[in-house]
């Protein structure tokens, strides 16, 4: 019973001082070959497309000259002899918008990926991913990967997220 009571006052410690997910720090790329960028001359649209993954996530124009950001999520084991230690990981891509800066950051949309295995042992409850109280949403998936928003993600209420919502409530993510 200690344990778990110990457990969660680490989860609520971890969750008021990293927020709603671990992730490695962010470094910013500047080549990376899964990124194809065009625009959609019918509709203007800027689209970032990674064929590692097989999908395409459509942005307004004012994100053109957008840049990618990669780093992982990282899931803890909540059964057995694991219990308590990093057991899943997978990729997160933040799409970061061409007007952030570090004296004037802005809302990153961030996309995890996942396996379809992985995706079904989180949703079984296997493992865990940060301190929130809720696991991601899905965004979308193909027949390997699921994406999916992180948990809380935009709780920071960096410039931006206003438009990052907007964003989202327009299905941009497509997948191949």
């Amino acid at each position: 019973m200690k344990k778990i009571v110990l457990f969660a006052l680490v989860l609520i410690l971890c969750s008021s001082l990293t927020g709603c997910i671990n992730v490695t720090k962010k470094e910013e790329v500047k080549e990376v070959p899964i990124q194809t960028s065009k625009t959609d001359e019918k509709t203007d649209l800027v689209v970032y497309k990674s064929t590692q993954y097989s999908f395409s996530f459509s942005l307004p124009p004012s994100w053109k000259g957008y840049s990618i950001i990669t780093d992982k999520w990282e899931g803890v084991d909540l059964e057995g002899s694991q219990n308590g230690k990093t057991t899943q990981t997978g990729p997160l891509i933040y799409i970061r918008h061409p007007q952030w800066t570090s004296q004037n950051p802005r809302q990153d949309i961030p996309i995890m990926i996942f396996s379809l295995a992985q995706w079904n042992l989180l949703q079984q409850e296997k493992f865990h991913i940060g301190a929130a109280p809720i696991g991601p949403s899905e965004l979308g998936h193909n027949s390997e990967y699921v994406f999916a928003l992180p948990a809380r993600y935009n709780y920071a209420f960096l410039t931006g997220y206003e438009e990052v919502e907007d964003i989202l409530k327009n299905n941009p993510l497509q997948t191949t």
